[in-house]
């Protein structure tokens, strides 16, 4: 059997990393011999493990090992990254180096290369002045140096947050009987550590934020200035500007919470004034829309993003429908976030989650459990779920944010 010798490095063994690559290994049929392992002793020490990692052959072998690098394992033997240059505009080579979010090196000319703003799923692209950057499929240009194969490439182990915390109660990521209140107020507290260090907040929103009556206090949250950059798409956007205008969400009462008649119309009807005006600033300008979240983002020169989708009614103007445009507008607003809330959304936080690095603090908060592990499961090692109404949380939050 084919072997290859591995190494991890960090705080492997409280974060449960260790556990889980011998995990890994086991399951994709391979096997191991544990080499070396030396274990920190404090809270500040590292420990490190060495591992040999056999394969029934080299194919299975290599498939462990990119597997295996997502939880920071790296192969020993240090040799320079292979590159090979793009034949094409938006096509990479057959065996391009897959991208995680994880801090990670690229050794060129015998020298390890920080790699420059990490985001999964994309490609390892080398400037002939040696700095190298994640670059999407679609934006790599004929001739760019691609990193092909796992040669040359480390990433850094992901870690949970360490010492008295919260986000520990019961072992679990995500647990529906978490203390609700001593979650919402930790988030508060990063918030306000992540500010007061020069970090942004970026809030990721679904329609569920409006229809739950949350909206007013994530209003305020944009108004005192807590929130930097917005991303959503156009069900948000379009029922804040109807429950703002008609007072109603999908023709529902936001006061009374009943149908009203002919309300299934209504969020039709201020996309359609919306459009008349040519924009969501140009309405809020001309006194079509006087509150709500995306007045605030106006007023206050807030910055965001509305990705499309197929079932858009309308959409709004600023509704950006080219989900490939949509997806680079997104990604020149992530450098600067350091923490991000995804609010009752599935799809623009998955999207959202796919440009993140993985040092950026991410909660997900929703009602249903499935939603708030998704991001785990697709490759965001960061997120935490907090599952709950959102509609409490946010309340909960702007209380403590905004006294």
């Amino acid at each position: 059997m084919p072997v290859e010798l591995v190494e991890l490095e960090g705080h492997i063994i409280d974060s449960l990393i260790f556990a889980k690559v011998l995990d890994v290994i086991l399951a994709a049929g391979g096997d191991y011999r544990v080499v070396d392992v030396e274990i920190g002793k404090t809270n500040t020490d590292v420990s490190t493990a060495r591992l040999e990692v056999s394969a029934p052959d080299d194919a299975a072998l290599a498939s462990l090992l990119e597997a295996l690098q997502v939880h920071g394992a790296n192969r020993v033997t240090v040799v320079d990254a292979t590159l090979e240059p793009c034949a094409g505009d938006g096509v990479l080579p057959a065996a391009f180096y897959s991208t995680t979010n994880l801090p990670t090196q690229v050794r060129v000319g015998e020298r390890w290369v920080d790699v420059e703003n990490a985001e999964m799923d994309c490609a390892l692209v080398v400037d002939d002045d040696g700095r190298a950057h994640t670059v999407p499929m679609h934006r790599v240009r004929r001739g760019d140096r691609v990193v092909v194969g796992g040669d040359g490439v480390r990433v850094q182990a992901p870690e949970r947050p360490r010492g008295a915390n919260p986000f520990e109660f019961m072992a679990s990521e995500v647990s529906s009987e978490k203390p609700k209140g001593l979650l919402v107020a930790e988030v508060a507290a990063r918030i306000r550590r992540a500010r007061a260090g020069g970090g942004r907040l970026l809030a990721v929103t679904g329609p569920a934020v409006v229809h739950t009556g949350a909206a007013p206090d994530l209003a305020r949250l944009v108004r005192e200035g807590w929130v930097d950059v917005l991303f959503s798409g156009n069900g948000f956007a379009t029922h804040d500007i109807e429950s703002n205008v008609l007072g109603t969400s999908l023709g529902v009462s936001i006061r009374e919470g009943v149908p009203t008649e002919g309300g299934h119309a209504n969020h039709l009807r201020v996309i359609n004034e919306v459009r008349r005006r040519g924009s969501i600033a140009a309405a809020v300008e001309d006194g079509f829309v006087r509150g709500g979240v995306m007045y605030e983002c106006v007023k206050r020169r807030v910055p965001f993003v509305l990705g499309g989708s197929l079932r858009d009614d309308g959409p709004l103007p600023d509704v950006i429908t080219d989900v490939v445009a949509a997806a680079d507008a997104m990604r020149a607003l992530v450098p600067g976030v350091t923490v991000a809330l995804m609010l009752a959304s599935t799809l623009h936080a998955i999207a959202t989650g796919n440009l993140l690095p993985a040092g950026v603090e991410t909660y997900c908060v929703d009602i249903n459990q499935a939603v708030v592990t998704k991001l785990a499961d697709r490759g965001s090692h960061q997120a935490l779920g907090i599952v709950t109404d959102v509609g409490l949380f946010l309340r909960e939050l702007a209380a403590a944010l905004c006294p």
